[in-house]
């Protein structure tokens, strides 16, 4: 790039595309000439492991899905993140109740997905299992290197600066859109939210069951059926359908023994949510 001068021949600055531009301008931004986005790490698979379908269950549901995890390791690079399940639920209840913001709300959630993975990374310890935080991406490879099996908590780090939602203080940017912005992030081609569903319904299936699963639909679609019950967080939608990297997500029940080792090879198993 070159430099440039000011006329009153003081000072020097860098020559660029948006030098002296509106980072606000619409018009500006649609026309602004980029690179595609380079994919960091597309072979690394991030899985994020829910925290009310699967955390809050325990020794009924983990010891199976990590023995699981940690038969893919020497094939796969996996990374994975953790919900905050009901003891997320339990503390926004008190911080509403108490008149929290959602900033600080954001926070309690970040707290308690973080015992989560520490828990995760503990009991995966004997394999590799090492719980990192959201600065620990750019060591990745080096983790892969020695085998390491990675554990992060999957709230982003909004925390105290989360965005207020339309309706109430419930940060709308909890642990799946987390995984998804990680997943964008790295440029991962496979993103597995690991349930105890069998994927996504029209309903709630433990609510109604009348639902009708729904093996693949595009992010758009589902955003514009105004479904009122998800199995992935709305903003999720969002992102992967403005996302240059993610072609799409898959909803994996855990809860079946096989299911991830056949989501990681491939294999058509839960849902899909893809970009359209």
């Amino acid at each position: 790039m070159a430099l440039v001068r000011e006329k009153d021949g003081k000072r020097l600055h860098v020559k660029s595309t948006l030098m002296g531009e509106s980072l606000v301008s619409k018009e500006f931004i649609e026309k602004l000439d980029v690179a595609p986005q380079e994919r960091l790490y597309p072979d690394v698979k991030v899985m994020k492991i829910g925290g009310q379908s699967i955390c809050d269950r325990g020794v009924k549901a983990l010891p199976e899905i990590l023995k699981e995890i940690v038969s893919n390791r020497a094939e796969h690079k996996m990374l994975l993140t953790t919900g905050g399940g009901t003891r997320s639920r339990h503390i926004y209840t008190i911080g509403l109740e108490m008149g929290m913001p959602t900033g600080v709300i954001a926070k309690f959630g970040s707290m308690v997905s973080e015992q989560n993975a520490l828990m995760i990374a503990t009991l995966l310890s004997p394999w590799g299992g090492v719980k990192i935080s959201h600065a620990d991406i750019v060591k990745l490879p080096t983790y892969f290197a020695e085998k390491i099996i990675p554990v992060m908590h999957g709230m982003p780090p909004y925390d105290y600066f989360a965005i207020k939602p339309k309706v109430g203080r419930i940060p709308i940017h909890r642990t799946d859109v987390g995984l998804v912005i990680l997943a964008d992030l790295i440029g991962s081609r496979d993103v597995l939210f690991i349930k105890d569903e069998n994927g996504l319904y029209s309903d709630d299936p433990k609510k109604d069951p009348d639902a009708t699963f729904i093996p693949e639909i595009g992010a758009k679609d589902l955003l514009e059926s105004g479904q009122d019950d998800l199995v992935i967080e709305r903003p999720c939608l969002e992102i992967l359908q403005n996302s240059e990297v993610l072609e799409k997500v898959q909803i994996v029940n855990g809860m079946v023994p096989g299911n991830i080792t056949r989501a990681l090879k491939g294999e058509r198993v839960g849902s899909y949510i893809y970009r359209q």
